[in-house]
């Protein structure tokens, strides 16, 4: 079937095609008692709940008033409250925030603010990473560690009580991203790191795995990656295919794939528009993936509108209609569990710092607008979780 969507970098949608989508159709809309914040309803948690899904989305308790610090925003915590059922920490799990001070010190502050908003708002969580197998990720201290005379053995040591000692902390996790992005998408290779130096590739990955499977039991394990669905990822999706295969044949404990999502334009400085969708090559990707017993994860939905039209509502329709069309395809899958946006306001999303749009000005990339309003692509995740066929959904650890 041939994709609504295809050659979208030279052609934006129209305002006119997304109305008679049904993309801008009105919202119902519930005020908020406490600062007039007005969110549809029924919320995305409610939709997704309703087909056996999760929907979700990262938060971050960075500095307040910077990117990464959504937590201290009480519109954006209000909106994160009522649209999610899950919710993921952006940053505050990662090695070169929990571990940054070096081998024997964890700071679990942030994540534990976290997770007390999670406890707070009865929402579930799911865990990110236990091990971001990308050199350039890791703390300074590791970067430089001296694993002695017996580095496999000290290796293993670190990597066990590094997942140990998170999976303990936040037994409340219902999934785990155990390893991230360890597939370097330029040839499809394993990406080489001190620890794998000291362990061996194989090793380090299956190691973590096993922990992981032993510390955090009921938590559904996945391998996340950015591996996309437009053109020019070829080799990094064959590269994760033949990860995912090697992981079965050698028993390895992984559930899932990590799908990120991060649709849209390619991240580089000069591309305009939108990628060029593979669908049909997607569609065997994903026929693959689940071939092998694997379930399927959204982790990290967003829409990088870096080359579309200034206009507001030109770029937001645009913007719903592809993430629309990337959504029914992914919730066919009776196997795809979980949908987590990289963040629900712009202002927020990681994307406004990286690859910037030629005018200088912000991104538009997420569900919610600065002024904290809901936009199309609101609209159209909510019709995509209609829309998608019922499945069994897994149970919440308890809190």
């Amino acid at each position: 079937m041939k994709s609504s969507i295809d050659n979208p970098a030279r052609q934006a949608v129209s305002r006119r095609a997304v109305l008679s989508a049904g993309l801008l159709a009105p919202l119902a809309a519930t005020p908020s008692l406490a600062t007039g914040l007005r969110t549809p309803k029924p919320s995305l948690a409610s939709l997704a709940q309703a087909k056996g899904l999760w929907f979700g989305s990262a938060v971050g308790a960075g500095p307040k008033g910077s990117l990464t610090g959504s937590l201290d925003d009480p519109l954006y915590c209000e909106i994160l409250a009522r649209e999610c059922g899950l919710i993921v920490p952006e940053n505050e799990l990662k090695w070169y925030v929990v571990r940054a001070e070096g081998p024997q010190a964890f700071d679990f502050g942030p994540a534990d603010r976290i997770a007390a908003f999670a406890k707070a708002h009865g929402q579930a969580m799911r865990g990110h990473t236990l091990l971001w197998h990308h050199p350039q990720w890791f703390p300074d201290w590791l970067k430089s560690y001296g694993f002695g005379a017996q580095p496999a053995e000290a290796a293993a040591r670190l990597v066990t009580g590094h997942i140990q000692a998170l999976c303990a902390r936040y037994p409340q996790m219902i999934s785990w991203d155990v390893v991230n992005e360890t597939v370097d998408p330029q040839d499809g290779s394993i990406r080489r790191t001190v620890l794998s130096d000291a362990m061996g590739q194989d090793a380090v990955l299956d190691l973590a795995f096993q922990v992981a499977r032993q510390a955090a039991p009921k938590a559904r394990l996945a391998y996340n990656d950015y591996m996309s669905w437009e053109a020019g990822n070829e080799k990094h999706r064959y590269g994760v295919l033949k990860l995912l295969e090697g992981f079965r044949k050698r028993g390895t404990p992984v559930d899932a794939l990590g799908v990120q999502s991060h649709i849209g334009a390619e991240n580089a400085d000069t591309f305009t528009g939108f990628g060029r969708p593979q669908e049909k090559e997607w569609r065997a990707f994903l026929d693959e993936v689940t071939g092998m017993g694997y379930d399927l994860l959204i982790t990290e939905f967003d829409v990088h509108d870096k080359g579309l039209p200034y206009d507001f509502a030109a770029r937001d329709a645009a913007v719903a209609a592809y993430g629309k069309a990337y959504l029914d395809l992914m919730l066919s899958y009776g196997q795809t569990k979980e949908v987590l946006a990289w963040g629900m306001v712009d202002k927020y999303s990681w994307l406004q710092n990286q690859w910037l749009r030629q005018d200088g000005k912000p991104k538009r990339p997420t569900l919610y607008d600065d002024a904290y309003r809901p936009k199309a692509l609101r609209t159209a995740i909510a019709q995509a979780l209609v829309a998608a066929p019922k499945r069994q959904r897994s149970t919440p650890l308890k809190q």
